[in-house]
């Protein structure tokens, strides 16, 4: 693993702030298990996204089933993602929630961005950080 991009608790008072893949932008994100279903809340700036809280679960598996490096493939909720990315598994209609994990309109993508930099915090991936073009892979447990 290498240098740590990350702090916090996942909390709405101590928030996981995190860095993009290629460690050039910071965001916040918390647990929400107030909401139901409970929600990943992602600050970014002024733009607040959500996203469905298993996803972390679910995204973690997803990996492990893959078995080896998958490529982020970010992009914006009106854009295509590159296929068999994460970002094009986080919207796809046989993915266990059957479709979009983002849940705010007009603000759904991003998976790929926003969440694997959180599942590297946890200690569930690894996560390459190159300027582009990144790509994550699952840990498993020994």
């Amino acid at each position: 693993m290498g240098e740590q991009h990350w702090s916090g608790a996942g909390t709405q008072a101590d928030p996981w702030v995190l860095k993009t893949a290629p460690l050039s932008s910071e965001y916040a994100m918390y647990r929400d298990e107030d909401s139901d279903p409970p929600l990943l809340v992602c600050q970014v700036g002024a733009t607040r996204l959500t996203y469905l809280a298993r996803a972390v679960d679910d995204l973690h598996a997803e990996l492990v089933r893959r078995g080896d490096w998958v490529l982020l493939g970010a992009s914006d909720e009106k854009k295509d993602p590159p296929p068999e990315s994460v970002e094009a598994w986080g919207r796809a209609s046989d993915n266990p929630v059957g479709g979009w994990y983002g849940q705010r309109n007009g603000y759904r993508g991003r998976f790929g961005m926003y969440l694997p930099p959180l599942l590297e915090a946890l200690g569930l991936v690894e996560l390459e950080h190159n300027p582009r073009n990144n790509r994550v892979r699952a840990i498993t447990p020994a």
